[in-house]
């Protein structure tokens, strides 16, 4: 459990909000939710390396609460691939360090071109928005509280564009924006059955320095789960995971924002996942479907996100 607890946190929990779209950018929600898993909450000192592989399909236009015709969007798809590489060092049982770098490639087709009404298929990709946060976890002495804090700095492109201007800011794979990560989880026994945690985590994704007059929208993303240890398949150990995860996103402001009534969202998503440990090896997937989303104006959808990763502890 240990050693299962110090490896997921590497797929979230300092990302606790790293989040649908937190830790990418996109007002039109192009982002992949990534308040993390249960059992990757942190339990002493230890370093991982990790590598994670995130896809959407965004091809459904919402407005509002409910479905909209595909003709009041001149968006009509987006398709991101967002793979990151990461480390995380727990230095001493209630501090540590993460550095998180992703390389997003996205497929983008919009209404515009020469004439204004092409249908246009632009792909690009690049290094996206790289993530810096330290974690702290002394609060008690099993550990069960944590908070987490840092940065994200700009270092995705936010100017890719054809000849004709047809990516918006808010498509971008970098916001251009620098921004502060707040957050915090806490676990405990469901019912005193040691096999049973559920777990909370929160994080706030505040934006404090912004380029040329665009600024992403503050969001907030938390985590509400439970996992279930104690199965296994041979030397393989099996937990499933359970997590209702919510978004709150503002709408974007500044004279080049792409549309300020069509940013901004709020959104509910159920994500279940199973996670299989052999040291020093741990692969956790999920699949992440919404049950309530809002969306301000017209915005694409994706019907799910999906999640993998790979953590090696040393």
């Amino acid at each position: 459990m240990k050693f299962k607890s110090r490896i997921l946190i590497l797929i979230s929990c300092l990302t606790a909000g790293l989040a649908p779209s937190a830790g990418y950018a996109c007002a039109c929600g192009c982002g992949v939710f990534e308040v993390g898993t249960s059992s990757m909450l942190p339990e002493g000192a230890g370093s991982t390396l990790f590598l994670e592989d995130d896809f959407q399909d965004q091809d459904q236009n919402w407005s509002g609460s409910s479905g909209a015709p595909a003709a009041a969007n001149p968006d009509k798809d987006i398709r991101t691939n967002f793979l990151t590489a990461g480390f995380q060092d727990m230095f001493s049982r209630s501090w540590g360090l993460q550095l998180e770098v992703p390389y997003e490639s996205r497929s983008f087709q919009t209404t515009g071109g020469a004439s204004g009404n092409d249908l246009v298929a632009l792909k690009w990709s690049g290094v996206g928005d790289l993530r810096l946060q330290g974690l702290y976890t002394g609060f008690s002495r099993d550990l069960s509280t944590g908070v987490n804090f840092g940065v994200k700095l700009p270092t995705g492109s936010y100017t890719h564009n054809d000849a004709f201007g047809d990516i918006d800011r808010d498509s971008e794979i970098g916001t251009g924006s620098t921004d502060l990560l707040l957050g915090g989880f806490h676990r405990g026994l469901l019912s005193g059955d040691p096999r049973w945690t559920w777990f909370v985590q929160a994080e706030l994704d505040l934006p404090v320095l912004s380029r040329d007059q665009y600024r992403p929208g503050l969001e907030a993303d938390a985590a509400l789960g439970v996992y279930f240890t104690g199965w296994s398949i041979g030397p393989v150990s099996v937990t499933p995971v359970l997590e209702v995860k919510g978004s709150d996103r503002a709408r974007d402001t500044g004279m080049n924002a792409a549309d300020p009534v069509a940013s901004g969202f709020q959104r509910v998503l159920l994500a279940p996942g199973l996670e299989f440990n052999l040291h020093p090896v741990t692969v956790y997937a999920d699949v992440e479907r919404h049950v309530y989303q809002h969306f301000t104006g017209n915005q694409l959808s994706a019907p799910a996100l999906f999640k993998v990763s790979v953590s090696y502890m040393f």
